[in-house]
């Protein structure tokens, strides 16, 4: 990895970030800000990645909200740590019963997708384990802007007000009420740079705040998530809530050409980027933005996903090993099925995905990779009434087919997109990276590592290269800025190019990292979004 940081490619964006004794970056300017507040205020990173996490549900509805799951990669104490708070389907669901209703397939939105949520435990786990603050106190700041409102800040308003002309033709009967009761209170989605509030969403924080997450899951606030679904015929129910606990996990990882690269293991999708980059790295990949470079790396993808939608689920049910897919007999075995033209796996319709992603980083060592999401978006279009609590539609990723590895049964965690990234070298921490955005994150994770280690971008650069996602078969989607000449040599090797105008499927990223040397942060932000650093 280069530590030439003078070195960006492209011009035109943003630059990296440098700091000494803290940095947060995520997606929306005033959620890295809240992160930074309580950094100043004598918290470390992992108070600070909660406070923007919480803010997040806040400042960016349109990707997260208090309903969602979460995961997060902590390097504290010399060791990094994995939470995945993914929750279960309710105990009460089946394949019989989803079938009696009249479902081939698991339904996108309303009632019956609906998992547990694992985010808020998330934050309480957190707290409790690496937090130096009072929870309340690192809540304070969504809380503040909850009450007092934001100004919408232009992407989010972008996309609220997409979802809010799409929810109009969609959402059809009682249970969407309550959504647009909370997000289009006027009929309409607040315009860029609307201010908007929410005193339910801060009421419901405050009860988070107060009870360390013990009200969602065990009290008032179970009870109204309780009631509401019980009212519209779902299966979610306070006894599901009532035994949700976040679980502690051991990170996977592969080496890449000397450094360790970290996700968390299944029923998360982090094993992709793993075993893309295993495979990826039987190649040299000598010239930055080549067309030999991005066919390699496509098709490492394209096998890496196809094996990972066909085995990825809650690990007792994987017909594979982790350790097998992680293998370099595996890596070799299907690397040898890459040649000069473009392959056509098993095709999969890759949907959009709707998440948030931060990264953050303190003077005391403590670093952590956090992400959180309600998929989709908005996530299952069913709003607890009076508490601004989204839920989110996970349950959409099981299978009705019984011998599917990631068929539904009752209490199992479905196959999950969300995957926060990290990065060692010699088992110290060089830091955490993420790119969020559906199944567009293995593929996002694969691109900036690569970017990072073969090609000596930084942070920034990384980050600002033009990106592609493999879709299916031999469709690949591109960026406007992907070089033309690179998309005419991609079809002359037999791929289907899609070059899109629509910047959201290309993911949204965030990285640091700590040289070993001088303890200097480095940061970069999504040019994609409303990202930001902020730094101290």
């Amino acid at each position: 990895m280069t530590t030439d940081y003078l070195y960006h490619p492209f011009p035109s964006q943003r630059q990296t970030v440098f700091a000494k004794r803290g940095m947060v970056a995520t997606s929306q300017p005033l959620a890295a800000q809240a992160g930074l507040e309580i950094l100043q205020k004598g918290g470390n990173a992992i108070d600070a990645a909660i406070a923007t996490a919480a803010a997040l549900t806040v400042v960016e509805p349109t990707s997260n909200g208090i309903g969602g799951d979460a995961f997060a990669l902590v390097w504290a104490k010399d060791k990094l740590h994995g939470l995945n708070s993914s929750g279960p389907a309710p105990k009460s669901i089946s394949i019989e019963e989803m079938k009696k209703r009249g479902h081939e397939k698991m339904p996108v939105f309303g009632i019956e997708p609906i998992t547990v949520p694992g985010a808020p435990a998330a934050w309480a786990e957190l707290s409790e384990k690496f937090g130096k603050l009072p929870f309340d106190e690192v809540l304070a700041p969504a809380i503040r802007l909850a009450e007092e409102g934001y100004p919408v800040s232009p992407v989010l308003g972008k996309y609220w007000n997409g979802a809010a002309k799409k929810f109009k033709e969609i959402f059809k009967g009682d249970v969407y009420q309550s959504w647009f009761d909370t997000f289009i209170k006027d009929g309409s989605a607040p315009q860029i740079g609307e201010v908007w509030a929410s005193q339910e969403h801060a009421s419901t924080l405050k009860e988070i705040a107060k009870t360390k997450a013990e009200s969602f899951y065990r009290g008032e606030l179970a009870e109204k998530i309780d009631s509401y679904i019980k009212e519209h015929g779902g299966f979610l129910s306070k006894e599901d809530l009532e035994s949700f606990t976040p679980e502690w996990v051991e990170p996977v990882s592969v080496n890449y050409r000397g450094y360790d690269v970290w996700e968390i293991p299944p029923n998360g999708q982090g094993m992709i980027a793993l075993m893309a980059l295993n495979i990826a790295q039987g190649f040299e990949f000598n010239e930055f933005q080549s067309a030999e470079t991005y066919h390699k790396q496509i098709e490492s993808m394209k096998l890496a996903f196809t094996d990972g939608k066909a085995f990825i689920t809650e690990p007792e049910d994987m017909p594979i090993s982790t350790e097998e897919l992680l293998s370099s007999a595996y890596a070799k075995k299907r690397r040898e099925g890459i040649g000069e033209e473009a392959i056509n796996p098993q095709p999969m319709e890759l949907p959009k995905g709707g998440t948030v992603y931060l990264a953050a980083a303190d003077d005391e060592g403590n670093m952590i990779s956090y992400i959180q999401s309600n998929y989709m978006g908005f996530g299952s279009g069913a709003v607890v009434p009076g508490t601004g609590i989204a839920l989110q539609n996970r349950g959409h990723d099981f299978s009705l087919d019984p011998e599917h590895p990631n068929a539904l049964k009752p209490g199992k965690r479905t196959y999950h997109t969300i995957i926060p990234g990290f990065l060692t070298k010699d088992g110290q921490a060089v830091g955490p990276f993420g790119v969020m955005g559906g199944y567009m994150q293995p593929q996002g994770h694969l691109q900036v590592i690569s970017n990072t280690i073969d090609f000596g971008l930084h942070p920034q650069a990384a980050l600002d290269a033009p990106r592609w996602q493999w879709s299916q078969g031999k469709t690949v989607q591109v960026e406007p800025s992907f070089p033309n000449h690179l998309v005419q040599a991609l079809v002359r090797k037999g791929h289907t190019i899609d070059v899109t105008t629509d910047g959201g499927p290309f993911g949204r990223g965030q990285i640091i990292w700590r040289d070993p040397k001088t303890g200097v942060l480095s940061g970069g932000t999504e040019s994609r979004t409303d990202g930001h650093i902020a730094a101290w």
